[in-house]
């Protein structure tokens, strides 16, 4: 690989990082609420409100449902308006973080709802509110679940990104089309893959040991 190739992978490599850890933490300080918002409001929840719970869940299947890529066009005139560009890095971060967050409110809702019942009626026979049970119960009970779930939706949005990648996001994802795919370049694409590969490796082991050491069971 030629030195100038060499620092298109690795600028690419940056783009994609960029993407996805900005989309990620937006995932997680959006998504978290609302997963917590499903379990409290759900049917014997500690703040029952079948309305919102409902309407809610609704609203996130609904971004659920559509493809990602579909998802990406549709939200043009939206990107435009946040960030003044439907191209480039910055502009593919707003369908990122608002596909992964409802992807993320779930699987934070799968953990939270995981959490044992008898802890949560403990604290309300001590007279604990419903801001206690959340900080003192729900959230610490749940953490290695929580962190899990980030884990993949970080390994979710790398591929989302190489996704975005063909139009016009930047990334590895963009690098494999313009390079490894339309100009027939092998090594390229072998390299991105490659890239791709330690990459996901790399979070997905991270993110194992901090659930570990997170996980007192």
């Amino acid at each position: 690989m030629t030195p100038i190739m060499l620092e298109l992978l690795l600028r690419s490599l940056w783009e994609t990082v960029l993407m996805t850890v900005a989309s990620g933490v937006i995932s997680l300080v959006a998504g978290l609420p609302l997963g917590l918002a499903l379990v409290v409001t759900a049917r014997g929840g500690i703040a029952e409100n079948l309305w919102i719970s409902r309407g809610l869940g609704a609203v996130i299947n609904g971004f659920r449902s559509v493809p990602f890529i579909i998802l990406l066009v549709a939200l043009i005139p939206l990107t435009r308006l946040i960030v003044g560009t439907a191209l480039g890095t910055w502009a593919a971060i707003v369908p990122l973080a608002i596909a992964a967050t409802p992807y993320y409110a779930r699987i934070a809702e799968v953990s939270l709802r995981e959490v044992d019942r008898g802890l949560i009626d403990a604290v309300r026979a001590m007279g604990g509110n419903r801001w206690t049970i959340i900080r003192e119960v729900l959230v610490p009970e749940a953490l290695p679940g929580i962190v899990a779930g980030f884990t993949v939706t970080l390994v979710t949005l790398i591929g989302a990104s190489a996704m975005a990648g063909a139009i016009g996001a930047g990334g590895l994802g963009d690098l494999a089309i313009r390079y490894g795919y339309q100009r027939f370049e092998t090594s390229v694409m072998i390299a991105v893959v490659a890239v791709l590969i330690v990459l996901v490796c790399g979070i997905q082991w991270i993110g194992d040991r901090l659930v570990a050491r997170l996980d007192r069971r």
